[in-house]
Order: structure tokens, then C-alpha cells, then sequence
């Protein structure tokens, strides 16, 4: 259950574009996403539970890609793989052998999606708040308005070269830090970074893409 929530973290990083009242942080948040199409780098990040017991710091790379394409690989002390190819999002488990798939509008409707190209997409999904200069960054809060919010919070951290750092806290009271790094603007990115096709002899469950059953033409 742990490693599932990685798709909604990553849910809310890239949902981290909404609008904010004018200030340092949105500021900076307008500067790091101007004629932004794609970005990739790499990420750190540690869960503490709701009694403040911290679980071991995970790292991996991330790619995302406009209009909606992302992919998330986690690559110790375990590895796991979360791929949204514009259809579809794919999360694969190496340590359970088993490949998760939803319908990637299905989890917009839960927790919006957007990329970091687009700031207007979700003017409407958050309340979001200048919460001033901590910790050598200035930060914004995301509160999610919708009806049933997977998160309570997430606290999005700015430096001077964008976004540094995420504070997430769930419904449950757990808290996950993620901290971003080597992030390369506009990057020519393979187009089979986003494709993702289930390893051979992994369970596979969800909403898989239908297969066309109509004959080849001659």
C-alpha cells in the first residue's frame, strides 16, 4: 500500500502549477514553468507515518512531458515504475511481480493532472496560499477543492532555479518530503519512455486498453 501511493505524490507534483495570488514563490513557480514542454531529473523522498516514524529515503528519476505524459522510476532501495502514456497509468512492482492500470482520466477525476506547461488547468482544482521563506525556500500551500481530497496539504518549496522541494501530507496524517534535483528544461525525450508494455509473466490487473478484434486489410 505504501509503494501505491507514490502515484498520487506524483499526482500532486505535477499538479503543482495551479495559481497563486501574486508573490516570491509564485513568482518563481512563473519563472521555472515559462516555455516549459518538458523536464526530467531526479528525486529523494521519505514517508513518516502519522506517529512521526520515518521509513527509509527512497531516489529515482522522473520525466514529464506535455500534454500528459510522465514517468516515475524509483530505483533503490527498491525499484518501481509508474508510467502515464496519455491513455493509460501503468504501475509496475518488480518485487511482486504485478503491473497496476487505471485510466488516466479516471485519476484526474480524483486527484487533476496537468503538466508543467499548462499554469490555467487548474485555477479552479486548488485554494493556494503564499506560505512566506522557510528552510532556505519560499513555499506555496495547495488545499484540493474537491469533495473528497486524497491529501489534507501539499507544501510546494522554491529556489531560485524552481521547484525544490514537496512537503505532502495524506488524509491519515502521514507525511512524505521530497526533494527534486539536475533538472534539465526541454530535454529531447524517446517517445518509448512512455510506452509501457507489462513484463512477461507479471499479474497484471485494472482497466486494461481494449485490443481491436476487426481483421487486418489486405
Amino acid at each position: 500500500m505504501k509503494r501505491l501511493r507514490f502515484a498520487a505524490i506524483l499526482f500532486l507534483l505535477v499538479s503543482s502549477l495551479a495559481q497563486a495570488a501574486n508573490g516570491p514563490a509564485r513568482a518563481r513557480l512563473d519563472a521555472f514553468a515559462q516555455g516549459l514542454h518538458a523536464i526530467s531529473g531526479n528525486f529523494s523522498q521519505t514517508l513518516t507515518d502519522p506517529n512521526g516514524k520515518a521509513g527509509k529515503t527512497s531516489n529515482g528519476t522522473l520525466v514529464l512531458e506535455a500534454p500528459r505524459q510522465f514517468r516515475w522510476d524509483t530505483l533503490a532501495p527498491y525499484k518501481q515504475t509508474i508510467v502515464a502514456d496519455g491513455s493509460r497509468v501503468w504501475l509496475y512492482d518488480p518485487d511482486l511481480e504485478q503491473v497496476t492500470v487505471r485510466r488516466q482520466d479516471t485519476e484526474e477525476a480524483h486527484s487533476p493532472l496537468t503538466v508543467l506547461t499548462d499554469l490555467a488547468q487548474l485555477d479552479k482544482e486548488f485554494h493556494v496560499v503564499e506560505q512566506g521563506e522557510h528552510d532556505g525556500l519560499v513555499w506555496l500551500r495547495l488545499t484540493s477543492n474537491a469533495r473528497d481530497p486524497q491529501f489534507s496539504y501539499a507544501d510546494l518549496g522554491f529556489d531560485a532555479n524552481g521547484l525544490a522541494r514537496m512537503q505532502f501530507k495524506d488524509q491519515l496524517g502521514a507525511t512524505t518530503d521530497i526533494r527534486f534535483s539536475n533538472w534539465k528544461r526541454n530535454p529531447e525525450i524517446p517517445p518509448q519512455d512512455f510506452n509501457f508494455t507489462p513484463p512477461k509473466g507479471a499479474d497484471v490487473i485494472g482497466d486494461l486498453p481494449e485490443i481491436s478484434t476487426q481483421p487486418l486489410k489486405n
